[in-house]
């Protein structure tokens, strides 16, 4: 009995991949230090989880905007593409057949097998052919406005609920210092498991990662303890 092999690809995994590592990189980032630049300026304990809560609202809803509105943009030029492919296709098929055989002898195959190839691609599916081959387009790296809107709001709310957890245990003088500490752990984990699926240096990931975090909350809790000496 003949067996079917699967491989995967981490390039299977870019799209869902990419979104949730945004969301909740961001989540972590920026509610972390939002609650220290609160926290720095004097606020009560109380006021520091309200700005946190209304930072992850308005973060995870940030996020989805944005992603839908950018992938939304990227699936309306792929629909124009291939609906300018398809009229080409109809008007002038044997110039378009010559096309993709070109595209074939470019990539390195003879001039002969490369019409042969060309040409079997055309009788059997010819948008996909050129979708592919000459377009670049793939089900693969297809955009999905709607899951990338998703993911990246669901993760950017677990991101933030990370600090925002933290911040509603730890006692108000240790506030800061604990935020700060754990948020670089999740960000280091995060990094690791980001790297890790997707076949990177998973040092590089976790290093990358809190490096840029630990810079945005030291910079936030300078501004939090500038302007509330100020006041």
């Amino acid at each position: 009995m003949l067996r079917t092999h699967h491989e995967g690809h981490f390039s299977q995994r870019s799209g869902w991949l990419r979104a949730a590592v945004l969301g909740a990189n961001d989540g972590i980032v920026s509610t972390a230090s939002l609650v220290m630049g609160v926290a720095a300026s004097g606020a009560t304990q109380g006021n520091v989880l309200i700005a946190g809560v209304a930072g992850l609202v308005a973060g995870a809803m940030s996020m989805a905007a944005g992603e839908y509105v950018s992938v939304s943009s990227q699936a309306d030029t792929e629909k124009a593409d291939l609906h300018r492919e398809r009229l080409e296709l109809k008007a002038h098929p044997e110039f378009e057949r010559r096309e993709l055989a070109g595209i074939y002898v470019k990539r390195g195959l003879d001039a002969s097998l490369a019409d042969q190839v060309a040409e079997q691609l055309m009788e059997n599916d010819p948008l996909a052919a050129h979708a592919r081959d000459e377009l670049g387009l793939s089900e693969v790296y297809a955009a999905r406005p709607l899951q990338a809107a998703l993911a990246s709001a669901a993760a950017f709310a677990v991101g933030a609920a990370l600090p925002l957890l933290t911040a509603l245990i730890m006692a108000p003088r240790f506030l800061m210092v604990a935020t700060a500490g754990s948020s670089l752990v999740f960000l280091a984990l995060l990094g690791s498991l980001a790297a890790r699926a997707g076949g990177a240096s998973i040092l590089v990931g976790a290093t990358r990662v809190t490096f840029w975090g630990a810079l945005a909350m030291a910079l936030t809790a300078g501004v939090g303890k500038l302007f509330g000496a100020v006041v």
